[in-house]
C-alpha cells in the first residue's frame, strides 16, 4: 500500500476537523449548549463520521467521505433564539429528511432543481456574516489579529486546504505565549450526553428545512459531483440515505447533521492519492481512523478552544468560510437571468430578518424563488 493513501486520508481529516471546528463551536454557543453538552456534540458527530467513512468506502469500494455540515453549522452560529433542545430537534428532523431523500428518488431530484444560483444565493447570505464579523476582529486585537490575516493570504497562495489550520495553530500559539490565554486545560476523555429536543414550530421551519436544503443543495450534491469527477458513480441514494441514519443515531447526543464531504472529498480522491482509482477507497478507513481519535479528545478540545480569544475563534471561522463565500457568490451571479432572484436570496438571508418565529434563511429562499417565478412569466 502506497504511504500517499494514508497521508492524504490524515490531510483531509486534519483540515476538515481543524479548519472549521470554531464554526461548531459558534453554533453551538448560539444555541446555549454548555461546554459538556458542545464536547459530546463535537464527540458524536466525529464517530458518525468515522463510521460513515469507514462503512461507505468499504461497501462501495470508493473513496467516500463524510463531513460535518459547515453551511449548515454556519446557519445555525447566525441566527438567534434557539435553544439546545430545538437545535437536537431539528438534526432529528433533517435525519429523517435525509433517510427520505436516500428511500426516495423523487426527493433527490426535487432539491437538484432548485436553482444553483438561488441557492449559492441563500449559502453565500448565510456565511457573509461570517466573514463580516472576521473582519471586525481586527481593532479588538490588531496586534494578534493583523498577522495572522496576513499569513492565511500568503500561505493559501502554496497550501490553501492547509491556511486555515496554520492560523489556528499560529494563533493558538501566539495567544498561549503572549498571556492572552489563561492556561491549557487538563486533558480528558470524551463522554456522550444526552439532550432532551424540543420540537417546535419554530425550529422545524427556522432551523430544520433550512439546514436540509443547505446540507443536500450544498454538501451532498458537491460531494456527488467530487466523487464523478474523479472518475465513480456512486448511487446517490444509499449514500444520503446512510448519513441520515448516523445523523439520527447521534442527534440525541448534540450531534449535527453529517453529509458527504466536497472539500476533503478532493483530497481523498485525485491521482495523487492513488494512480489506480480502486485502491483509493483506502483512505475511507484511515479517514475514519483520524476522526476517531478526535472523538476520544473531543472534550479537551472543546476545552482548549474555550480558553482561547474569543476575536481568535471569530477569525479562524470567518477565513474557514471565506472560500465557501466567494465559490457561492461566483455561482449566485453567474447567470445573468437569475441574478436578480439570486440577489434578492442573498439580501433577505444576510439581513437576520426573523418573520413569524422562522430565520432569514427560509425567507431568503422563498423571496429568490419569487422572484425567480415572477421574472420567468415576464420571458413567458
Amino acid at each position: 500500500m502506497r504511504l500517499s493513501i494514508p497521508i492524504s486520508a490524515f490531510v483531509a481529516a486534519i483540515v476538515g476537523f481543524g479548519g472549521t471546528l470554531a464554526i461548531v463551536i459558534a453554533a453551538a454557543h448560539a444555541v446555549g449548549a454548555t461546554q459538556i453538552q458542545t464536547a459530546s456534540w463535537v464527540t458524536t458527530i466525529c464517530l458518525a463520521m468515522a463510521i460513515e467513512s469507514l462503512w461507505l468506502s468499504w461497501r462501495t469500494k470508493m473513496p467516500v467521505i463524510t463531513a460535518w455540515s459547515t453551511p449548515g453549522l454556519a446557519l445555525m452560529a447566525a441566527s438567534s433564539g434557539f435553544s439546545i433542545g430545538e437545535a437536537v430537534a431539528a438534526f432529528i428532523a433533517t435525519a429523517i429528511l435525509l433517510i427520505a431523500t436516500g428511500l426516495f428518488k423523487p426527493l433527490t431530484k426535487l432539491i437538484s432543481r432548485i436553482p444553483p444560483s438561488v441557492a449559492s444565493g441563500m449559502l453565500a447570505g448565510i456565511v457573509v456574516t461570517f466573514a463580516l464579523n472576521a473582519v471586525k476582529t481586527v481593532p479588538v486585537d490588531p496586534w494578534l489579529i493583523l498577522p495572522l490575516i496576513a499569513a492565511f493570504f500568503i500561505i493559501r497562495l502554496f497550501n490553501p486546504a492547509l491556511s486555515v489550520l496554520a492560523v489556528l495553530i499560529g494563533g493558538g500559539l501566539a495567544a498561549f505565549l503572549t498571556g492572552r490565554v489563561g492556561g491549557l486545560p487538563t486533558p480528558e476523555l470524551s463522554t456522550l450526553t444526552l439532550i432532551a429536543p424540543d420540537f417546535t414550530a419554530k425550529a422545524m421551519i427556522g432551523l430544520a428545512l433550512p439546514l436540509y436544503l443547505v446540507t443536500m443543495a450544498s454538501q451532498n450534491l458537491s460531494g456527488l459531483a467530487v466523487l464523478r469527477a474523479a472518475g465513480y458513480h456512486p448511487e446517490p441514494g444509499p449514500l444520503i440515505g446512510v448519513t441520515g441514519l448516523f445523523s439520527l443515531l447521534s442527534a440525541p447526543f448534540g450531534g449535527s447533521t453529517t453529509n458527504l464531504a466536497a472539500i476533503s472529498a478532493a483530497i481523498c480522491t485525485g491521482p495523487d492519492v492513488h494512480p489506480d482509482p480502486a485502491e483509493r477507497w483506502k483512505t475511507g478507513p484511515f479517514y475514519a481512523l483520524a476522526y476517531l481519535i478526535f472523538a476520544i479528545f473531543g472534550a479537551s478540545l472543546v476545552a482548549i478552544f474555550a480558553v482561547l480569544p474569543q476575536s481568535l475563534i471569530v477569525l479562524v471561522a470567518g477565513l474557514a468560510l471565506m472560500a465557501s463565500l466567494a465559490n457561492a457568490l461566483a455561482i449566485a451571479l453567474k447567470d445573468e437571468g437569475q441574478r436578480m432572484a439570486a440577489t434578492v436570496t442573498f439580501v433577505v438571508t444576510a439581513s437576520g430578518l426573523t418573520l413569524f418565529g422562522v430565520g432569514a434563511a427560509f425567507w431568503g429562499l422563498i423571496a429568490g424563488l419569487v422572484v425567480l417565478f415572477l421574472d420567468t412569466l415576464k420571458k413567458r
